[in-house]
């Protein structure tokens, strides 16, 4: 199954027994909405709501941090995920948060997962039908994970790397330009901006078109070999909470690049703990 996938793809494949589709919307706190709501006003015929604040730990302070491996089976499991099942993730904005689907798929070692390119914007662009309300409660069943500890990295694993300096990997930042060089304030109240020493800003929308669509492989390479990705040095992404750095992980593959880590705990996790060092522009 390919990595991403198109309108006119999903809208073909879709009622087949083996596909299923989830809306993976998850807002910023900054912004005003509320990503399950508006998935009952209006979603994709068939998809069921993907949630990653509870397909999450809930043991852990930081937000949507990954699950354990039993609790990913648990949950995936009642949402009528097997083994044996095609995924699609999409989300409301474009191309924001369904990557984080992606990723914990891939993370607990199932590969028969996609994302929506354009997510719904392009969809209703392209006068596809939605339909409201919360559909019948799935069948459960049975989801065996995989876990992939190479595609996660912790705050230890970070400082390491930091530590390390250039001969160690290469952290891509996936927020804005200003909230990575401190001049824009994070979403977050009283979490100041800034980024990790020696990490490079790669914005996740520098990799989209602007239907919210990804750029061409080629374009991709260019601009993460413009942040000194090459193929020898292993790369781990960041962004605010995990999220978006997923996006520049698909980002990474569709390029040709080998496969990155992401940090879970990401910017906020960083920015949060007294004793590691911070730097702007």
């Amino acid at each position: 199954m390919e990595m991403l996938v198109s309108t006119e793809w999903l809208a073909a494949e879709l009622g087949k027994p083996d596909l299923i589709v989830f809306d993976t919307t998850k807002y910023l706190p900054n912004e005003p909405f509320d990503g399950k709501a508006k998935y009952l006003e209006a979603h994709i015929p068939g998809a069921r709501f993907f949630d990653i604040d509870v397909v999450a730990d809930p043991d852990s302070d930081l937000p949507h941090m990954i699950p354990t491996a039993a609790r990913f089976e648990k949950l995936l499991g009642a949402l009528g995920v097997s083994t044996a099942s095609r995924v699609v993730f999409y989300d409301q904005k474009g191309l924001a948060s369904a990557a984080r689907g992606w990723w914990l798929m891939r993370l607990f070692g199932h590969h028969a997962a996609a994302v929506l390119d354009g997510g719904l914007p392009k969809w209703l662009k392209e006068g596809r039908p939605t339909e409201a309300g919360e559909p019948l409660a799935p069948a459960p069943t049975h989801f065996t994970a995989d876990f992939q500890a190479e595609l996660v990295k912790g705050i230890g694993d970070v400082k390491r790397i930091i530590r390390q300096g250039g001969g160690g990997a290469l952290i891509l930042d996936a927020r804005s330009k200003g909230r990575f060089d401190g001049t824009a304030p994070e979403p977050r109240p009283g979490l100041p901006s800034g980024h990790m020493p020696g990490a490079a800003s790669v914005p996740y929308n520098e990799l989209l078109n602007a239907d919210q669509t990804f750029k061409d492989p080629e374009a991709l390479k260019a601009r993460f070999e413009a942040a000194g990705v090459t193929a020898e040095r292993p790369v781990v992404t960041s962004c605010g909470t995990g999220v978006t750095a997923c996006i520049l992980a698909l980002g990474l593959l569709r390029a040709g690049f080998p496969e990155a880590a992401v940090y879970d705990g990401s910017w906020t996790e960083w920015a949060g703990r007294p004793e590691t060092p911070k730097a702007i522009a």
